[in-house]
This record gives C-alpha cells, sequence and structure tokens, in this order.
C-alpha cells in the first residue's frame, strides 16, 4: 500500500510567479530603488559580526522598536514575521479553527482565499463591483450573513490600486464582532492608515511589509500591528525563531533611516504619477485600454480589451507585467523604464 496525498494537496498548485530573465521587470510590484549601496558598509558590518551559531531574537525586539519608531505607535503591539505571508498563514490556521468562515473580496490578494482553503476554512468571497470598490455597508451585511468569523482584504487594493478611506475601514470595524484583518502593505502610498486605531479595537489586525516602499523585498520581512490580547495570542502562535537573525539586522538598518525612505516613496510616487499620465493619454487613443484605474499604490491597474495577448507581446518584447483577466497590473518602474513601457505597449496596440 502506497502512501496518498490528503485531498486538500492532491491537487494544489504551486505559486508560479513569472519566471526567466526580462530586461524589465514591472510585474511584483517591488520597488525599483536599489537600497543595498547606500547600506552596504553598514549591512557588511552586521554580517562580519553576526553570531551565526546562534538563534535569533525571538521577539525580534529591536527590530520590532525600529518599526514602531517610523510608525509612532508602541512596539509592545508590533510582532515581526517571515514575510507577511507567514501572519496571514498564521491567522487563517490558528485564529480560525477548521470549519469556520472566512470572508475575501475579489479582486483582491489571492494568498487570503488560499490560505483560508488549505486550512480547512469556509471562504465567502465578496464580488467588488465594477468600479472596484469596496461598498463599507455590502460588507458589513456580507459578514452578518456568512457568520464569518474573520475578514482579510488589503488597503489600498492589490491589485485594483483603490483605497478605501480611513473612516470607511473603521465603519466596518465598529459595525462587526469579526476580526478585521487590514493588510496596508501599500499604504506608505496614500494617507488613510488605520495602524493608530489598533488600541481602540479589540477585532482590529493591520498588516505591514517592507517589500514595497522600504524595497527590501528580498529579506522577507512582515509586521502585524494590534492591541495586546491579540498580540499575545499571534506572538505565542508563531514559530519560536521566525525571522533570522540577518533580515533582523538589516531590518532594524532600513527602519531606521526615516528620512531615505521617505525620499524613496516621494520618488516612487513621482513615477507613479508620471506613469499614469502617459497610460490615461494612451488610453485616450487607443481604445484597446478600456479603463486606467486611479492609483493609490506604486503600480496602475488596466482593464484591457485582450489583455492576455497585450501580456504575451509585452514578454515577447522583454517586458514583464503581472496578467490578471481581462486586467494588467504594471508596477512603476524608473524613467526610462516607464519609457520603454508605454513606447512598446503603443506599438503593440497599432
Amino acid at each position: 500500500m502506497s502512501y496518498e496525498l490528503n485531498n486538500k494537496l492532491k491537487d494544489l498548485i504551486p505559486y508560479q510567479p513569472i519566471s526567466g530573465d526580462y530586461k524589465i521587470r514591472l510585474d511584483a510590484n517591488e520597488s525599483y530603488i536599489n537600497l543595498a549601496e547606500p547600506f552596504a558598509h553598514r549591512i557588511g558590518n552586521v554580517v562580519a559580526n553576526l553570531d551565526f551559531n546562534r538563534y535569533p531574537d525571538p521577539y525580534a525586539a529591536k527590530l520590532c522598536r525600529a518599526f514602531a519608531q517610523r510608525y509612532h505607535i508602541d512596539s509592545e503591539l508590533v510582532t515581526a514575521g517571515n514575510g507577511s505571508d507567514e501572519l496571514i498563514s498564521i491567522l487563517a490556521s490558528c485564529f480560525l479553527e477548521k470549519g469556520d468562515t472566512v470572508l475575501t473580496m475579489i479582486p483582491d490578494f489571492s494568498m487570503y482565499a488560499f490560505y483560508g482553503n488549505l486550512y480547512e476554512c469556509k471562504v465567502e468571497t465578496l464580488v467588488k463591483s465594477e468600479s472596484l470598490k469596496i461598498d463599507p455597508d455590502a460588507v458589513l451585511e456580507c459578514l452578518k450573513n456568512t457568520g464569518a468569523r474573520m475578514l482579510l482584504f488589503s488597503n489600498p487594493c492589490n491589485p485594483t490600486s483603490i483605497g478605501l478611506k480611513r473612516e470607511d475601514v473603521l465603519k466596518i470595524v465598529t459595525g462587526t464582532e469579526s476580526l478585521v484583518v487590514v493588510d496596508e502593505a501599500y499604504m506608505d502610498f496614500w494617507d488613510q492608515s488605520v495602524l493608530d486605531a489598533v488600541v481602540e479595537h479589540d477585532n482590529l489586525l493591520v498588516l505591514k511589509t517592507c517589500s514595497k516602499a522600504a524595497g527590501a523585498a528580498a529579506i522577507r520581512l512582515g509586521f502585524a500591528v494590534a492591541n495586546p490580547t491579540l498580540t499575545r495570542a499571534l506572538r505565542a502562535a508563531k514559530s519560536p525563531y521566525n525571522v533570522n537573525s540577518l533580515t533582523q539586522a538589516v531590518g532594524e538598518i532600513i527602519l531606521s533611516e526615516k528620512n531615505l525612505l521617505g525620499r524613496c516613496v516621494k520618488e516612487i510616487l513621482h513615477s507613479r504619477d508620471e506613469l499614469q499620465q502617459a497610460l490615461d493619454e494612451l488610453a485616450a487613443k487607443k481604445a484597446d485600454i478600456v479603463t486606467v484605474y486611479p492609483s493609490c499604490t506604486n503600480f496602475i491597474f488596466l482593464r484591457m480589451r485582450d489583455a492576455k495577448s497585450v501580456y504575451e507581446a509585452l514578454l515577447k518584447r522583454s517586458v514583464a507585467v503581472r496578467w490578471m483577466g481581462d486586467y494588467l497590473r504594471i508596477t512603476a518602474g524608473n524613467q526610462e523604464e516607464n519609457r520603454t513601457l508605454v513606447k512598446e505597449l503603443g506599438s503593440i496596440l497599432q
């Protein structure tokens, strides 16, 4: 008799990001600014003096303090994770039990539903309107009707680039007893965070990441911020040494450079605005671009008449963007990358 995988793993397909060598990569919403150069000396010293034979700090205390100082919150409310993905996984596996309902939205970050299904929860999805905006009243109604114990959504949204204002997020939080998890991965590019509100609510948890505005996707570092009760539970549920010593040290260095990170955000937003304007102008000339959505993030979301063909044509020209059904998601790159993207897209749509 041979071993057989269980039903939830039998047909599971590994996450498959775009692979291959492309001259321009605008598919993963990464920062185009590489911080390795300004931090090279300090990071080199950290590596040289790291105790590789010792386990990392299980609570990442220095790192959490650096994060807390950057965002002006209490470090006792912060939990560090091996990327936001680990924290989402813990929330789905430990804050929910088998058979519990988690509410997600469509379109939104696909990993919310993935982890819910993986841990044998019932995943309910609220389909957004044609405008792709979130209706707080519709969310509250859906939470009530489904009996969901958790709501998971990104704000601003990945992939739509559209944001939900702070007062509307808090309307959802105060209107339900469900745990509301707000993934603010792109909030550094907007100004409607609810991070400071976690102490006032027993059902609010906010996720943050270093992979976007901080330009540190390589070190896989994320954070959860919540009231003391939720924080205590999250720290108890995570693995003891989940964030390695190198990531902790490098993350502390990067997060401590508030002025540099602020300048990087301004530069990325300038690039985003230039790309938005260029795509708006192209859409006015090309009927194949149905909608260019106004962005609150570091990427632009487009609805296309034939998104797949355009995506494939761009790949042939060594330009990688993200294809999502009827849509393309395009990360803002540097000035030359943006120009090339717009030029190639215009040529394809002739």
